[in-house]
């Protein structure tokens, strides 16, 4: 706990909550009877994938060190689901544009406050168990970034199927070891690849891209001109207006023509030769895109969904069967 106390003073949160989570919305809407991004949903138990996020970010930086990213329409659900909790600071986005614009967003307001810190980046759409044990993992690639400062490190996880809606990372060379866990280079990343490439990779001891990410802010700047040099203009600019009376106006004009960009395509895969890579052992990762895994993800941890007993009785029936 000691460690955890003085990286706080240090490291620097990202909580990615723009996304607008299409693909679970037939199963939202028939659940809530209303469009709700998956992120603010309470799939089981009292808190929301958002709320278990900020709570895991919060284990291992201060409050005023944790920045959160969502939508100008999900503003009220984001300030209430932040009730009780000391709110950070919120960024705004005008319109969704991607991964790119929603990680290059905050990273330019902790490079204006800090330019020596150390980032860690949170999707807020992901099931993580147990918390503890992720956290422990993540403080490991807070060492791992701040030793090799030129580096970004990603959290793989194990995979169980041939996934082809996640990325993969399949590992290079032994870098070192860290606290016991095995840091390695990048030999190739594949974004999304098809099922053969999937199927390909998992035979090659591929690891599943989760996009927990850590590294100094100066390293992610870096890459961002490397691999995205068209619209790094852009976040220098509205760095110019934040906290200003023009920041909305600069920023609602910015994201009219920003183009909607992915970090794992056009950042990660790019550039997998500055990435290294640390296993997320012994956690349970998934990314909720799909009702098929939420069903079976809390099969695996003994959790009763939110949703109504009819439907999950109906669902792991097709998914028996088929």
């Amino acid at each position: 706990m000691n460690l955890l106390r003085v990286a706080s003073n240090r490291v620097w949160s990202l909580i990615l909550a723009g996304g607008d989570g299409e693909r679970l919305q037939p199963l939202i809407y028939r659940w809530l009877g209303h469009h709700k991004p998956k992120q603010y949903c309470t799939f089981t138990g009292t808190r929301s994938l958002f709320q278990h996020t900020l709570d895991r970010a919060d284990m291992l930086t201060i409050p005023a060190h944790r920045i959160t990213v969502c939508a100008r329409a999900h503003r009220q659900e984001a300030l209430a689901q932040l009730q009780g909790r000391s709110p950070g600071t919120v960024l705004l986005q005008p319109a969704n544009r991607g991964t790119v614009a929603g990680t290059f967003l905050p990273l330019m307001y902790v490079r204006a406050c800090d330019p020596e810190a150390t980032v860690v980046v949170y999707p807020s759409d992901h099931f993580i168990y147990p918390e503890d044990r992720f956290i422990e993992i993540v403080q490991r690639a807070v060492w791992t970034a701040e030793w090799l400062e030129n580096r970004l490190v990603l959290l793989g996880a194990a995979p169980d199927s041939p996934e082809v809606e996640y990325g993969w990372v399949v590992p290079g060379q032994h870098l070192a070891w860290t606290a016991g866990r095995r840091v390695r280079t990048v030999h190739t990343f594949h974004e999304k690849p098809d099922l053969a490439g999937a199927c390909t990779a998992w035979s090659k001891g591929a690891l599943w891209n989760t996009m927990v990410l850590v590294a100094k802010v100066k390293t992610f700047w870096d890459l961002g001109w490397r691999c995205v040099p068209e619209v790094m203009p852009t976040f220098e600019q509205i760095a110019h207006v934040i906290g200003s009376p023009r920041q909305k106006a600069v920023m609602d004009a910015a994201y009219h023509t920003m183009p909607a960009l992915d970090f794992s395509t056009n950042v990660l895969q790019k550039a997998a030769d500055q990435l290294t890579l640390i296993e997320l052992n012994d956690v349970m990762w998934s990314d909720w895109g799909k009702e098929k895994r939420i069903v079976e993800t809390l099969h695996k941890v003994d959790k009763q969904p939110a949703f109504p007993p009819e439907f999950v009785t109906a669902h792991r029936e097709v998914v028996r069967t088929a």
